[in-house]
């Protein structure tokens, strides 16, 4: 998918920069040519006078000339519009090329009819919307799909939206209040969240300059008294950059202080603290899911085309289990994934990694290939065993 829309993109981009180009030069030439109509005007109007009067035939060349310019630039333009007119329609083929309708054949429409898997699904939407702070889209799809969500899951995604709207406003009061709040469990994270805040919170007092001198001094004197040990260094830069305060920090060493990306970086700082609390991820399963799904759909297309094409059975027998194997990038993994050393399959529900006695691991369908009658000979060392005996294990 992603290779498709690049494609698309260039030649829209194409599309773009000629009609950018186009524009300058319709502009350029028209104001030369309304420039030579003025200029014969001028000329016409100083040639009234009866010893400068022109001849009807060279007034009538002057006019041809006139004309043929107006009907060169015309023509200029017409073959101008068809170049530009091909251009987009090659966007259309690049659209059509790229982008295949058609996505039920590796689809499984019947997935959210079965179970609680509607609900899980709705519960998910819920979940993207409560992270986006759109709550109240969320509450219209609780209500709509009769879903049972505990108010106090609800609560901490619509703290967390206010906090980090108002550090998008410059406000650190709010992620100051949250932090002291919960400065036990980000110390046992080892977290430097409520230090960041502190410094830049300082940092916003510099731009004040000198007016803020002495609010400067009181606050470093009550905030990073209890940060001095761990964050000595950092604090001896602040204390630095109070020399030049009456200069101006933007001419001085310190003018990194005063980035403009600080502010970035604390917002997605408070964002990975705060999910880490509610022990979620960071990304939204939905757009995680999205995103991979993605990345794998034009794969997907093409092995299904070609087992239609060639009139292979068997080889996608199961909607659960992919007949590939798709690298839908490590922003997508967020687990272990066992790959049998015997078979060089990748573990699934239904052929799960097994530990065999001697603490060797290979999948369900390699160990019962290797079984011969009740007796097991491990691959990897000469010790027999019970295949019986092997677990189940979990990564």
């Amino acid at each position: 998918m992603a290779t498709s829309v690049e494609n698309v993109e260039r030649e829209t981009d194409k599309v773009m920069h000629k009609l950018q180009e186009l524009s300058k030069h319709r502009e350029q030439t028209l104001s030369d040519l309304i420039q030579q109509i003025e200029n014969y005007q001028q000329d016409l109007s100083m040639l009234t006078s009866p010893e400068n009067e022109l001849t009807e035939i060279q007034r009538d060349l002057l006019l041809d000339n006139v004309i043929k310019k107006c009907r060169n630039t015309l023509n200029q333009f017409s073959a101008e519009h068809r170049d530009i007119h091909s251009s987009v329609s090659r966007v259309g083929k690049a659209i059509d090329k790229n982008f295949i309708s058609d996505y039920i054949c590796i689809g499984n429409e019947n997935l959210f009819e079965e179970g609680d898997n509607s609900a899980t699904f709705n519960k998910v939407i819920v979940e993207h919307f409560l992270r986006q702070g759109k709550s109240d889209i969320a509450e219209r799809l609780i209500q709509e799909a009769k879903l049972d969500i505990d108010t106090k899951a609800k609560v901490p995604y619509i703290k967390m939206n206010k906090i980090l709207d108002a550090l998008k406003g410059r406000n650190l009061e709010p992620a100051l209040e949250w932090a002291k709040t919960h400065r036990e469990e980000l110390l046992k994270n080892n977290s430097n969240f409520e230090f960041k805040l502190h410094r830049l919170q300082f940092i916003e007092l510099l731009r004040g300059g000198m007016k803020n001198q002495l609010q400067l001094i009181m606050y470093s004197r009550t905030y990073f008294t209890q940060f001095a040990d761990k964050y000595s260094s950092e604090i001896q830069v602040l204390m630095g950059s109070l020399m030049y305060l009456k200069s101006g920090l933007e001419h001085s060493p310190y003018a990194y202080l005063l980035d403009p990306n600080n502010w970035t970086e604390i917002c997605n700082m408070f964002t990975k603290e705060a999910c880490s609390l509610l022990e979620v991820s960071v990304e939204s399963p939905l757009s995680v899911t999205f995103n991979a799904g993605c990345i794998a759909l034009p794969a997907l297309i093409n092995i299904k085309q070609a087992i239609q094409q060639r009139h292979v059975q068997g080889v996608w027998s199961s909607r659960d289990e992919l007949p590939i194997e798709i690298d839908v990038s490590r922003k997508c993994h967020y687990h272990s994934i066992f790959a049998c050393p015997i078979l060089r399959q990748q573990s699934s529900d239904n052929n799960p990694p097994m530990k065999l006695q001697c603490g060797h691991v290979i999948s369900r369908d390699a160990l019962n290939k290797l079984t011969n009658g009740s007796k097991l000979k491990c691959p990897y060392c000469p010790v027999e065993q019970n295949p019986a005996d092997a677990r189940l294990i979990y990564f």
